[in-house]
């Protein structure tokens, strides 16, 4: 296990979350979720939420601990959904839903729309694109749902995209997304 990481706010704030040693696996930092959930606050509550490459779950327990009324996370690598499981087990929320899968199998395959989508794939996976053709032909976001986007590259959004809000922190470049009207 790598040094864990630690929910920065709501009904499980300060409590500690294991990261896998796995390959690729790197939680979005306390700075980022703290940006980023500052920017999410007046659509978390009763959100519907999806954390498209789970890892760590930072994100995803962040948002359950925010006051989202649901949340699934998908993580393909054993360890970490193992790991995520044994989280789950500790949290005991029935409106938290751990799949192991292939993400880009699950967002061709869905049709449930979510409010929050937050799509963190593996910076060198090549894996971006066609997750956002997806979400896209899918509509797996809601009509005012919001797409959170992280990269090593400065993020540009296809054209069913609008850039909502944006930032930089290190080497991770972040974007929240909307529907283009």
């Amino acid at each position: 296990m790598k040094p864990g990481i630690r929910i920065i706010g709501g009904r499980f704030r300060g409590r500690k979350i294991p990261v896998p040693d796995c390959p690729g696996l790197r939680p979005t930092t306390d700075r980022v979720r703290e940006t980023l959930f500052n920017w999410l606050m007046p659509r978390m509550h009763e959100a519907r939420c999806l954390d498209a490459f789970a890892g760590s779950g930072a994100l995803g327990f962040e948002a359950l601990s925010r006051g989202a009324n649901a949340v699934v996370m998908l993580e393909k690598d054993a360890k970490a959904h193992a790991s995520l499981q044994r989280v789950a087990e500790t949290l005991k929320r029935p409106e938290l839903q751990i799949i192991k899968t292939d993400t880009c199998i699950y967002l061709a395959e869905a049709s449930t729309a979510f409010d929050i989508i937050f799509l963190d794939p593996p910076y060198h996976a090549g894996l971006l694109e066609s997750c956002l053709a997806h979400i896209e032909k899918n509509r797996l976001l809601t009509a005012e749902g919001v797409l959170y986007v992280e990269a090593a590259a400065p993020l540009s959004p296809p054209a069913a995209f609008q850039v909502l809000r944006e930032g930089r922190a290190g080497l991770s470049h972040y974007a929240l997304w909307i529907w283009s009207r």
